[in-house]
């Protein structure tokens, strides 16, 4: 495996990462559950430290790291505005729905590929925080 490859593929995780941090702050602007609210932030928060990990391996690689969600991510941000939810359970599950099906499972067919053992160990942290997210989010969705 080279390095190109494994950055790209970091870069990948990466803009989803920028995806994520978007979809954070919709519900964070769009919520006025103070308690959902000052969840979003704090994963949030966490979501921007898994960013910050990713693009200084990239750099440390030799890359150069994406700086947003890239174009594709950016029509994704767009029509998640123009749908989120209109109530915090249904923000709650939006995020849920988004952080299992993008956070966990697309990457862990990333970590299948074609990673170096420091760049596995970074993003299996990454998708450990995302399950934590999840089930976070799964206990917060069972009190409604």
């Amino acid at each position: 495996m080279n390095n190109e490859t494994i950055i790209e593929e970091l870069n990948t995780i990466l803009r989803g990462t920028y995806m994520g941090i978007r979809s954070m702050e919709h519900y964070i602007q769009s919520t006025d559950d103070l308690s959902v609210k000052s969840t979003f932030q704090s994963m949030q928060q966490e979501i921007k430290q898994n960013a910050q990990v990713l693009a200084a391996r990239i750099q440390n690689l030799g890359g150069v790291p994406a700086d947003d969600e890239g174009l594709t991510g950016s029509f994704h941000s767009f029509m998640h505005k123009v749908m989120l939810p209109n109530s915090s359970e249904g923000m709650i599950k939006d995020a849920f729905k988004g952080i299992d099906n993008y956070g966990i499972e697309y990457s862990e067919e990333i970590v299948k590929g074609d990673l170096d053992l420091e760049s596995k160990r970074i993003v299996e942290n990454i998708i450990d925080t995302n399950r934590r997210h999840v089930s976070l989010l799964k206990e917060i969705v069972d009190k409604y």
